[in-house]
């Protein structure tokens, strides 16, 4: 039965709703609706300029219009009296095909026309630094190897606590919550789920880190890498196709216990994985994640090339039990919903295409990659991962308008990026 929004607001004691979409670069965008107003909204959508986000229109647009998603709807743990709403963006009566959302709900129906249903989960990173962002927040978190630190874990106890007890009381099944390898960085981890609904969970949960980090006087940062010797923030992504009940990706007599048809969907991530950089490292700092050298803690955790394995965390992707692989490549800034349809977008076109992964590789890559010889390289920047994705006919057909929308603000940003100049630069080439 449908979710009717007026009268979940009513019994839930609802007073606003935030009618929320994410945009081209990830930022989350809002209204805030009196439940007075819910009903209309929820036929109509709420209006915005599409042209004061990151879209791709034009001040001459209409406006485009968050119609609200009533399964997505969220009660704010802290704020009860909100509720929160994934939308998807209509124009003229249309879907705004290159919408970040519009793209994962085609894929995932792509999917379903073929029988497949795509579960994944996320493992989201990031640091809690003092309001200006220039430092950790907490100055005893010294360690050289602070993963798994217990008394740095428990000094932020309160913090990761309450957004613990929020997955909880929204029913996500969160397992567990560590402090991870970078001084000031902690994970938390919830259940896997449909697609979509872990990309609604991931948008959500990174709007809720971030507001309750406030509430304690902190700040959450999702940057790649936002201190130069720690190690960054990566978006992990653990990966299963299924067949109604039956993960088709599981198979006892396949090698790691995965299926021809799972390694087939891995072949196609293999074989875009440089076009899928500019997805899943979408930015310019993204790119002093991965190939970056190893940090205090005496590794990046990031991948430097195009490599899988069996429960090796050195490379790209590590299948770490049958029925499932963990794409190691994503970072914090990673669009929830981009991140979801780039990886079914290829594993689509590796079945279709029954491509092959290449062989396993069960090295240490950040000792002895250099000695393997055929590997492909990720990019070393955001300009490469751009060609990458315009050269990719199988993410471009797949992902369809969304990719040249994408394409020219990614590449304005690029070129914003271009033109500034750094003290670097006058370090080093002011008296050549």
């Amino acid at each position: 039965m449908a979710v009717d929004l007026e009268k979940s607001a009513k019994e839930r004691g609802i007073r606003y709703f935030l009618i929320s979409y994410t945009d081209l670069f990830g930022t989350q965008r809002a209204k805030l609706v009196p439940a007075a107003a819910i009903g209309e909204m929820a036929r109509n959508g709420a209006g915005f300029a599409g042209f004061a986000t990151w879209l791709d229109m034009t001040p001459a647009d209409p406006d485009t219009f968050a119609v609200p998603d009533a399964e997505s709807l969220v009660q704010l743990p802290w704020k009860p009296e909100v509720g929160w709403l994934a939308a998807d963006l209509w124009m003229d009566g249309k879907l705004v095909e290159h919408a970040p959302r519009n793209v994962l709900k085609r894929l995932t129906a792509r999917a379903a026309e073929l029988g497949y249903t795509m579960k994944s989960g996320v493992e989201c990173e990031f640091f809690l630094v003092n309001p200006d962002g220039t430092g950790i927040s907490d100055m005893a978190d010294r360690q050289a190897k602070p993963c798994y630190d217990q008394s740095a874990l428990m000094r932020r106890y309160e913090v990761i606590s309450e957004i613990c007890d929020a997955m909880l009381d929204l029913g996500w099944m969160p397992y567990q919550n560590d402090h991870e390898d970078a001084n000031g960085q902690f994970e938390m981890n919830w259940h896997y789920d449909d697609a979509l609904v872990t990309a609604d969970r991931h948008a959500f949960f990174k709007y809720m880190v971030k507001a309750i980090a406030e509430k304690h006087g902190y700040r959450a940062t999702f940057m790649p890498k936002p201190f130069e010797t720690l190690t960054g923030n990566g978006c992990h992504a653990h990966v299963s196709l299924w067949k109604g009940k039956e993960n088709v990706f599981h198979d006892r007599a396949g090698e790691l216990g995965v299926s021809q048809l799972g390694y087939a969907f891995l072949g196609g991530v293999i074989h875009s994985a440089d076009a899928l950089c500019a997805l899943f490292n979408p930015t310019v700092n993204s790119y002093k994640r991965i190939n970056a050298p190893r940090t205090v803690s005496g590794a990046t955790w990031s991948p430097n090339s195009v490599t899988w394995s069996g429960n090796n965390r050195t490379h790209m992707v590590r299948v770490p039990e049958g029925g499932r692989f963990e794409l190691r490549l994503a970072d914090g800034a990673a669009n929830p919903y981009l991140l979801q349809a780039g990886i079914l977008a290829a594993g689509l076109d590796g079945i279709g295409n029954k491509r092959e992964p290449g062989k396993r590789l069960d090295i240490n890559m950040y000792t002895d990659g250099h000695m393997v010889n055929g590997v492909k390289k990720l990019p070393l920047n955001l300009l490469d991962a751009l060609r990458a994705l315009e050269a990719s006919d199988v993410l471009t057909d797949a992902l369809g308008p969304f990719v040249p929308a994408y394409l020219k603000l990614k590449t304005d940003e690029w070129n914003a990026y271009s033109r500034h100049l750094t003290q670097w630069e006058r370090d080093t080439t002011l008296d050549c």
